[in-house]
């Protein structure tokens, strides 16, 4: 079959032509909506894309992206929940269980109950949690906090105890740095960010068990992985790395955690890589946020870092709200301030010598 492709007023691709037996009657098989970058901007409006990039490699990666449209949490669709890699939690205490693995809810004011039941339907809603029956046997249970962090509020349980209890997950978490250093002479680079990037895994049914929670609203129970969980990165890291093994040993990408960096010296890779990223995800039902997509950068800020092919900067955002914090006091906060200044020791010199009087205090 021969066609003629022609645009109607209303802007919609037809395709005419004769059937295979060379007949002369017409016969429309294909009709479709023209592509208009304006079009694709506003559909994909939540994610930030470069200044620099031209109208025809706008389009070109605008129509990949809407390829793989689901790919991507739009509005109030629902969690992705990743096939295949649930997570497994394993006690090193046998049963009778101690008591600090049953511990009854924290007292709460008004405020912190309505943040609570607010969040609470939210994760239900999701299908991050379910409630326990009244005849289900309980052997342990967590209760929950609400945490605040720029005036928002979430809701997590005080896994310690739990953590403490838990065999550890000895798989590694890349060091930064290191990671980041592959990004030399990167002219192109995108971030990405998996939605509620925990909450997408699944937890194994005896894992569950370990995951239930306590207020005053009763007893829940985590179907998927929660915040907090001692095991939750490397579980994380190693099921990124394991989707991703290739793309990561051609050196055009870094995972860390739940953020995705693809980085290339063209753009007509870069928009190959992205392709071949997000089409990865679909199959799994991996889903990415697309309000924190950052798409074919020169220059962004990741991982508390200013990034180009140029230069590893330090993002002075982040330093300036850890120089705003009061001197450390107590061997827990300097211990924390020692974490963070040790993230960016590649950039301190001599920082071993100026910090190992304060590594004695700890």
């Amino acid at each position: 079959m021969y066609g003629i492709d022609i645009y109607n007023s209303k802007n919609r691709h037809i395709t005419i032509g004769t059937n295979k037996e060379n007949k002369f009657s017409l016969d429309i098989y294909q009709i479709s909506t023209k592509d208009t970058l304006e079009e694709l901007l506003n559909e994909l409006r939540e994610a930030q894309f470069s200044t620099t990039l031209t109208s025809k490699h706008k389009l070109r990666l605008l129509k990949i992206l809407r390829k793989n449209r689901q790919a991507f949490a739009f509005g109030e669709e629902p969690l992705g929940k990743i096939r295949g890699h649930d997570i497994e939690l394993y006690l090193d205490v046998e049963r009778p269980y101690p008591p600090m693995l049953r511990r009854p809810p924290y007292p709460e004011i008004l405020e912190s109950r309505k943040e609570i039941e607010k969040h609470l339907n939210e994760l239900l809603e999701m299908d991050v949690i379910r409630k326990i029956g009244h005849n289900e046997i309980v052997e342990i249970i967590t209760p929950v906090l609400i945490t605040w962090h720029d005036g928002k509020s979430r809701l997590c349980g005080d896994f310690r105890a739990l953590n403490n209890y838990t065999k550890g997950d000895r798989y590694p978490i890349p060091r930064i740095p290191h990671a980041l250093d592959k990004l030399a002479k990167a002219k192109c680079i995108t971030k990405m960010d998996c939605m509620k990037g925990l909450h997408q895994n699944g937890a194994k049914p005896n894992s569950m068990k370990l995951l239930r929670i306590i207020c005053h609203m009763g007893i829940y129970e985590y179907t998927r992985m929660p915040f907090r969980i001692k095991n939750a990165p490397a579980h994380f890291q190693r099921m990124r790395e394991t989707i991703f093994k290739e793309e990561i040993l051609e050196r055009w990408m870094v995972v860390y955690i739940d953020d995705i960096i693809i980085y290339s010296e063209t753009w007509e890779d870069h928009v190959q890589y992205i392709d071949r990223v997000l089409s990865k995800c679909t199959p799994i039902n991996l889903k990415i946020s697309l309000k924190k997509c950052n798409f074919g950068q020169q220059e962004l800020l990741a991982l508390g870092h200013k990034l180009s092919g140029l230069s590893l900067a330090i993002d002075h955002n982040t330093v300036a709200a850890v120089l705003q914090k009061p001197v450390p006091k107590r061997v827990k906060e300097i211990q924390y301030f020692l974490g963070f200044a040790s993230y960016y020791r590649n950039h301190i010199k001599n920082f071993s010598r100026i910090t190992s009087s304060l590594y004695k205090l700890c």
